[in-house]
């Protein structure tokens, strides 16, 4: 026998509709004239803004004033390191330009007034042709590195791995670069004949005449001490031998120029002073600089700068608000037996906590975007007012990061409210529920704990939706220290949320099936 299903009649499915939104519209309404409920949103709104703005107001250091308040900025818009000495002249149209390296070495302070020998793993000395002496301007480079073998990087954030292996007296590289309009291709040889492609490059929009040349640079040396981890100043020297050019190059002598008035945020000194050149008798060049040629990553420069997200600090501040208000939404009906006429009007009960999620969800989330659109430009103003760098982002993250953070609070209120309706006692849920979201993200970006345990918090506890507020990229060729103390979570941005909306969703689906299952 076939059982036949009917549908429900259309008339059926509108009231169903309608009876959800006259649910909806009584929540809100419940929720409005609560007075308590609604300052308390206005108070979160206010400590979201205030810890933000007072957790970024120090006053700048050394003195430096508002001149000084911005990054060179690469081609895509991105906060670089343009810092290195450069021995250079100009290259008109097409041209190669081919030299051996002999030797890459270094030097690093160690704070004890004594000179740690050796090139820093990310070092790097070779050639390159760039644009103009201008930092942030786009550029092409062929480099050998203290510890990651010939390289092709351009513009940046772009970099291909070419052969490894270090430079030595006896193990030389031969290093060749070949401009043919906008494109240039990046080779390597052990013998100067037999050639190996490194990697290949199009700068759109690049001059007809650009400088080229050789280059050394060295970022600062990673220091693992009792106290944690620091940096130190360090620089590289490039020994070269003579450089082979063909193409329109110009006929004046080489020139030394130190790009970047000091080392960025790669190093701590003026490498005005460190960086130099001296011509050898078989035409070649030693070549010493320092700094980087890289984009800005957030460990080094949070001294003397501010993420985006920084400014929006206070975040945790107002969820402690928002989760109380999402958790007393439900247990003040239990407490005072209000629940009972509310069911009896809505016998759907999931209904009901699903209006109750709406209405807390969206005005916590507009709580969190109003207060981080107030919020970052404000702090962004006073801070580069005062002499700090901003890290700049692109005005995609900077929404990102508002509607995220309204998100990040929307989440935590349902999360609250899930809860509050499983437990049904008001300090428990709370306490709860800030032990999960904002204690961890506490423990974990202060720096008292572990990198290791720091990083798991972050992947496994709700507070994994702070992820949504991050901005600073992590880049496998800048050596910086890349934990949740310095601004990186483990998980990308939303991925993180998505943490944070699986137990929010888990706590509501518990609470519908217990609502249903027991009397109120």
């Amino acid at each position: 026998m076939t059982a036949t299903l009917t549908p429900r009649p259309p008339t059926t499915r509108r009231a169903e509709r309608g009876g959800f939104l006259r649910t909806l519209h009584a929540e809100w309404t419940k929720f409005r004239t609560v007075r308590g409920w609604v300052l308390a949103m206005a108070g979160a709104l206010l400590a979201t803004i205030v810890v933000g703005l007072l957790g970024t107001a120090a006053p700048a250091p050394d003195g430096r004033g508002a001149d000084s308040a911005s990054y060179p900025k690469g081609p895509g818009g991105e906060a670089v390191n343009d810092s290195f000495y450069f021995v250079h002249k100009a290259l008109t149209g097409d041209g190669t330009l081919t030299v051996p390296l002999r030797s890459l070495t270094g030097t690093a302070d160690t704070g004890t007034g004594q000179k740690a020998q050796g090139a820093q793993p990310w070092a790097k000395a070779g050639i390159i042709v760039k644009e103009s002496l201008t930092q942030g301007s786009p550029y092409a480079a062929v480099t050998a590195t203290g510890g990651h073998g010939v390289r092709m990087q351009y513009d940046y954030t772009h970099d291909t791995a070419g052969p490894s292996g270090k430079v030595t007296p006896k193990s030389p590289r031969w290093l060749r670069l070949v401009r043919s309009g906008d494109s240039l291709t990046g080779f390597t040889s052990t013998d100067g004949s037999d050639w190996t492609e490194v990697g290949h490059a199009k700068l759109p929009g690049l001059g007809r005449t650009v400088q080229a040349g050789l280059f050394a640079t060295s970022p600062e040396a990673k220091q693992d001490t009792p106290a944690g981890t620091g940096f130190s100043p360090a620089v590289a020297t490039g020994t070269f031998g003579r450089p082979g050019l063909t193409g329109g190059w110009s006929r004046s002598p080489w020139s030394g120029t130190q790009v970047g008035g000091d080392a960025g945020t790669s190093g701590s000194y003026s490498n005005t002073t460190e960086g130099g050149f001296t011509q050898t008798d078989d035409g070649g060049f030693a070549v010493t600089g320092a700094g980087d040629i890289a984009p800005v990553v957030g460990g080094p420069v949070m001294g003397v700068g501010f993420s985006v997200e920084n400014f929006l600090v206070g975040t945790f501040a107002g969820l402690i608000v928002v989760i109380a208000v999402g958790t007393v939404f439900i247990t003040g009906e239990y407490r005072r037996g209000l629940l009972r006429t509310t069911m009896a009007a809505t016998p759907l009960r999931g209904r009901v906590l699903g209006a109750k999620a709406l209405v807390a969800g969206g005005v916590a989330s507009a709580i969190g975007v109003v207060a981080a659109a107030i919020t970052i430009p404000i702090g962004e103003r006073s801070a580069r007012g005062r002499g700090f760098h901003v890290f700049p982002v692109t005005p995609a993250t900077e929404v990102r990061v508002m509607v995220g953070t309204g998100l990040l609070c929307a989440a935590a209120a349902v999360l609250a409210l899930g809860i509050g309706a499983l437990l049904r006692r008001s300090g428990t849920a709370v306490a709860l529920v800030i032990a999960s979201i904002v204690l961890p993200f506490l423990l974990a970006t202060s720096g008292v704990l572990p990198p290791g345990v720091s990083e798991w918090l972050l992947r496994v506890t709700p507070a994994a939706g702070f992820a949504i507020q991050q901005t600073l990229p992590r880049y496998a060729q800048v050596l910086s220290v890349y934990e949740p103390s310095t601004g990186y979570y483990p998980l990308a941005p939303w991925a993180g949320l998505a943490v944070l909306c699986g137990y929010a969703t888990l706590a509501f689906g518990l609470a519908v099936v217990r609502l249903r299952g027991r009397d109120v």
